[in-house]
């Protein structure tokens, strides 16, 4: 049967673990220059209704590493873009590529193409989730602290697809996640009720960050929110993570924001570019984890 990854939860706890050893190892490949390309031959669909940096040039870069071809199709260049059905795209494309990687807007749109897909198929960012952020950002957390298992994590911001990512892995790496967000930007109460016994939900940064191991966050309106920045300005003026919420958290703490960034807005500039932010890391690998997630998905 087809593996996709449109969520954390498609991979069991076990397999996330191994995915992201995995992508330690292939980050240590590159450092030291050895050619591994497993997928000559391979080609990954990338199929864009959001524009984006990381995600584009991380996985066309990961495909490249492994021997394989990447295509980049935005709206402008499909019928994707142009009211052909979804279950109709995602046949065809699949008959002809190798694995697809889709940033879109609803996920019902990513979930309707996966199950009319013969080929893998990533979630590289749907207006609910961002499930390979947290591959990314647990790679980093492992790299630097090792398992993530009983910790506790504080996410201050918009209940937004990374938080809503973030609730994911909190059941997955077994972390506590404490939630900060003004009242109206609360995360899905669905999703919320089914993980409550791992998350903690308050409109108080504070009380978030208070002896938090990892403290994250990101902008206050994301692609496609412009038009609602300043009343999001407002709501979120009190949830800047600055030097005073990491002074609350433990003193190893560590920060991480998915970028891009707002400095003076969702975060300072003191916080963001200092020693307990690893966010140029945390960037980084998004091509390591991804190209984990790419090997793993082949070789099923």
């Amino acid at each position: 049967m087809t593996r996709h990854f449109l969520t954390l939860n498609d991979l069991t706890p076990a397999e996330l673990e191994t995915l992201l050893q995995r992508a330690i190892e292939l980050k240590r490949m590159r450092a030291e220059g050895e050619i591994y390309a497993p997928f000559r031959g391979k080609v990954l669909g990338m199929l864009f209704e959001k524009s984006s940096t990381r995600t584009r040039v991380s996985f066309e870069a990961g495909m490249s590493h492994f021997g394989g071809d990447a295509i980049f199709l935005s709206p402008r260049d499909t019928q994707f873009g142009r009211g052909e059905p979804i279950e109709d795209t995602a046949r065809v494309l699949s008959s002809m590529v190798d694995i697809i990687m889709i940033r879109t807007y609803a996920h019902e749109t990513i979930e309707t193409f996966a199950a009319h897909s013969s080929v893998p198929v990533i979630n590289a960012l749907t207006d609910m989730y961002h499930p390979c952020q947290l591959l990314a950002d647990m790679q980093t957390w492992f790299e630097q602290r090792g398992s993530i298992r009983g910790k506790k994590v504080a996410w201050i911001g918009d209940g937004n697809n990374m938080c809503h990512s973030y609730i994911n892995a909190a059941r997955q790496f077994g972390f506590d996640l404490h939630i900060a967000s003004p009242t109206g930007y609360e995360p899905d109460a669905t999703l919320l009720a089914a993980n409550k016994d791992c998350v903690t939900l308050t409109t108080e940064p504070q009380a978030a960050a208070h002896s938090a191991d990892l403290v994250v966050t990101d902008v206050w309106a994301s692609m496609g929110q412009e038009e609602e920045s300043k009343k999001r300005a407002l709501a979120f003026a009190d949830f800047q993570v600055n030097s005073e919420i990491m002074a609350l958290a433990n003193s190893g703490a560590l920060f991480m924001h998915c970028l891009p960034a707002h400095r003076g807005e969702e975060v300072s500039a003191a916080v963001l570019d200092g020693k307990q932010s690893v966010v140029w890391d945390e960037a980084e690998n998004r091509l390591h984890a991804q190209k984990a997630l790419i090997e793993f998905l082949l070789t099923q």
